[in-house]
């Protein structure tokens, strides 16, 4: 497979005005998850470093931050991770402790050094006070909005309270209506934030989160992950109650014992508060000896299941996000079986087969059916494929976030931030 040239010309520019202007710094925040947790601000943090520009992060404290806490370029500020929320109260308590710690640690970090862009990973969306006293001082503002949390706890809870969902609603609101730019994941989230911010619709982006083509060549197929089985499945991927993988688990039991389809195995690679009920959900329908949980894997093992896999499945229901486990199958040159949602038939239209929302017995057979034809799967995988390389890559998508960088950084005048040293 011939690898397409990474587009960096952007990224070289950028990097040699860094060298004669100075190091610009990018502070990001982030609440829900470790830096090291998250493959998006990863892939943020490497291109911003390549584009010659300084990094801040504010995280969570995690095990596996600590290949960024002696990296060059980057100055990590940790506190230490709430507990884990059990309902929405719980989440309350956990945003109002991560704004009070991303406030602190972000002044901190202007003590250190000049910030010349915050950029807010949200939800939670309720960082708005902390960019009003940035914007005072000079700090370009920069929303990364990677869910939205009105439709995210919809999504979790079934039904929201009223007052809840008002106040999610406001929040979102005014967040969006403190930045001076926005990127998002996809066209729902970027109308919303249009209609939201007011900004012009040259101010919002999409920045999609496509994988690495080098992590993705550098995998290799590897027969033994089938365990004895002729066809693979893969769901990669965060158990939340909003990822319904029981849904996931209804359709295989379908596929099994109705449909008769014993030749496909099934590897569910991910965590979560819904690994637990998800295992039992899988023993309770005897289907132990075509589901197999590996738990949390290094993103190399990763790809490594999805080189070897047949076919890539999702059963969420959230139709306004991309889920990034149908980027990394379409990479893979794997077809996709998922249900029929907006951004999903967005990202994935003629490199998919798509179910009726919520109905597992269609997903069930679109799996049978995609496994029994072999020129199918050919054509859905090369379309994918051909999408990733040309279009959806990070290489392609870093040129994007570079751009949003660059601009912010030009729109403010060198001096005019306010220096705390």
């Amino acid at each position: 497979m011939t690898r397409k040239a990474r587009p960096t010309r952007r990224l070289k520019l950028a990097r040699r005005r860094r060298r004669r202007g100075g190091a610009r710094r990018v502070l990001i925040i982030l609440e829900n998850e470790a830096v090291s947790q998250s493959h998006r601000v990863s892939k943020q943090i490497n291109t911003l470093l390549e584009a010659g520009y300084r990094v801040a992060v504010v995280t969570r404290k995690h095990p596996g931050n600590r290949g960024y806490r002696d990296r060059p370029g980057v100055q990590l500020l940790e506190y230490p991770p709430p507990a884990d929320a059990k309902g929405q109260v719980d989440y309350l308590a956990e945003y109002g402790y991560s704004f009070l710690a991303a406030a602190f640690l972000s002044f901190r970090a202007m003590l250190s050094e000049r910030i010349d862009v915050v950029q807010f990973c949200q939800p939670p969306d309720v960082y708005f006070p902390l960019a009003w006293a940035l914007k005072r001082l000079g700090v370009r503002i920069l929303i990364d909005q990677r869910d939205l949390l009105p439709e995210l706890y919809a999504a979790r809870y079934g039904r929201v309270r009223p007052i809840l969902l008002s106040t999610l609603q406001i929040c979102e609101h005014l967040s969006h209506r403190s930045a001076q730019r926005i990127i998002c994941t996809n066209e729902y989230q970027r109308n919303r934030a249009i209609n939201e911010s007011g900004l012009t619709p040259t101010s919002v982006s999409v920045i999609r989160n496509g994988p690495l083509l080098t992590h993705v060549d550098d995998a290799w197929n590897d027969e033994s992950l089938k365990n004895g089985h002729r066809y693979l499945c893969c769901w990669v991927g965060v158990m939340g109650h909003q990822d319904r993988t029981d849904l996931l688990v209804l359709s295989v039991d379908y596929l099994v014992h109705e449909l008769g389809r014993k030749d496909c195995g099934f590897v569910i690679i991910g965590y979560g508060e819904c690994l637990v009920s998800t295992q039992a959900l899988v023993r309770g329908l005897n289907l132990d000896e075509w589901v197999h949980f590996t738990g949390a894997l290094p993103a190399k093992e990763v790809f490594q299941y999805l080189a070897t896999a047949d076919l890539g499945v999702d059963t969420g229901l959230q139709s306004d996000i991309s889920p990034v486990k149908i980027f990394e199958y379409m990479a893979f040159g794997i077809p996709v079986v998922a249900f029929d949602l907006q951004e999903t038939r967005a990202l994935c239209e003629g490199a998919a087969v798509l179910a009726e929302p919520g109905d597992t017995k269609a997903h069930a057979r679109a799996i049978d059916a995609l496994l029994s034809n072999p020129q199918q799967h050919q054509e859905l995988a090369r379309v994918g494929q051909a999408k990733v390389r040309e279009e959806l890559a990070w290489d392609h998508q870093a040129c994007i976030y570079v751009g949003v960088i660059e601009q912010l950084c030009c729109a403010k005048p060198r001096g005019s931030a306010v220096l705390l040293q």
